[in-house]
């Protein structure tokens, strides 16, 4: 039981990985003003001010904040799964049931925690723009 829980919480981390860089690396190629910003346009107050957005303070954390939410939200629905696995293979033993509901609590009450520091954040980072 041991290896299926570890290979499950393997797959699960690897698939979160893939999710939170490909998406990087897939939306880094595209550039929608890059053939708009060319001769005369490139004077315009719109290209001039493309990149500053992505240096600023609150970008940077804003991008920290929602990958670290990503990867709580993952392991937190690996866990839920975790959780459920346990729940039903527990075949009424009282122990194995109560480790069962702890998980699946305790990784929805972090769930909670992990939304709730977002919209901190974000409210945070929008009061002081």
């Amino acid at each position: 039981m041991k290896k299926v829980k570890y290979l499950i919480l393997s797959l699960g981390m690897v698939f979160g990985l893939c999710l939170t860089v490909l998406p990087a690396t897939v939306g880094a190629a595209i550039d929608p003003l890059g053939t708009v910003c060319s001769g005369d346009a490139a004077q315009t107050a719109l290209c001039k001010n493309k990149d500053s957005k992505k240096n600023s303070f609150s970008y940077i954390v804003g991008v920290i904040v929602n990958t670290l939410l990503f990867l709580v939200a993952a392991v937190s629905v690996v866990m839920i799964i975790i959780g459920g696995i346990y729940y039903t293979t527990s075949n009424g033993d009282a122990s194995l049931v109560k480790k069962a509901k702890d998980t699946i609590m305790y990784s929805v009450i972090g769930l909670i925690v992990a939304i709730m520091a977002y919209a901190i954040v974000n409210f945070v980072i929008t009061a002081f723009k």
